[in-house]
């Protein structure tokens, strides 16, 4: 049996990231394996605050991309080298409803706020976004009128999941994770007067053993070659 060449054998780069950007991370990272073959990047995603605990419990990462104040609380720990991050897409929130449902007027704050009332269950992530929309129903005094109609997924689980399966009547999560799920009918962005975006952001890991190899991945991940991957991923670029 013959012996691989050392320098044909690729370097894996091991990414963790939230659901949330899954799909994306998934076509960039071939991307940049097209242009840079002596590397093989492995993507695992997962829901965001497991990710967060994997980092903080001391796994071997190379890379990390989660919303950039998870980031940021990661970084403060000692966990990501200092001013590696990369602020990489802005992803708003759609709202959605099951396929063949009704679908109500959400095109203002007003009209979203009668339909989140009129809606039998309300489905949520674990996210920032559900952080938010929580913050959203507080702001409009309704959270304690709708608290036991919130059913809020669970991590790594996506909320068109919960709208495919008919357990929520209307469903909140950012739009990259409900492009393309089956069974769900996508009504559009939050207003713009309430709308949640999130950042984010790639990180160089403590633990890894090449952080100019994933800083020059996030450096391309952030370049305009991406911008239109990152476009038909219902995000914008950073």
């Amino acid at each position: 049996m013959s012996t691989p060449n050392p320098a044909s054998v690729p370097h894996i780069i091991r990414v963790i990231s939230s659901m949330a950007t899954k799909p994306l991370l998934t076509d960039l990272a071939q991307l940049f394996m097209a242009q840079a073959p002596q590397f093989e990047v492995q993507l695992e995603s997962v829901g965001g605050v497991d990710a967060a605990k994997r980092v903080q419990a001391g796994e071997a990462f190379d890379c990390v991309v989660l919303a950039s104040n998870a980031i940021d609380s990661l970084q403060a720990e000692g966990l990501l080298f200092k001013g590696s991050r990369t602020d990489l897409v802005h992803s708003g929130v759609a709202v959605a409803v099951p396929m063949g449902a009704s679908k109500p007027d959400i095109s203002t704050e007003q009209t979203l706020r009668q339909a989140v009332l009129a809606a039998a269950s309300l489905g949520i992530s674990t996210g920032p976004s559900g952080v938010q929309l929580t913050k959203l129903f507080e702001r409009w005094g309704i959270a304690e009128q709708i608290k036991d109609r919130i059913v809020q997924a669970k991590p790594g689980v996506p909320v068109g999941a919960l709208l495919a399966q008919g357990q929520v009547a209307l469903g909140f999560q950012q739009l990259s994770e409900m492009m393309g799920v089956a069974g769900i009918k996508v009504l559009g962005p939050l207003p713009d007067e309430v709308q949640i975006t999130t950042t984010f952001s790639g990180s160089v890991a403590i633990t890894t053993s090449r952080p100019e190899a994933v800083r020059e991945m996030l450096a391309f991940w952030a370049s305009a070659a991406c911008i239109p991957t990152k476009s038909q991923h219902g995000m914008e670029a950073a």
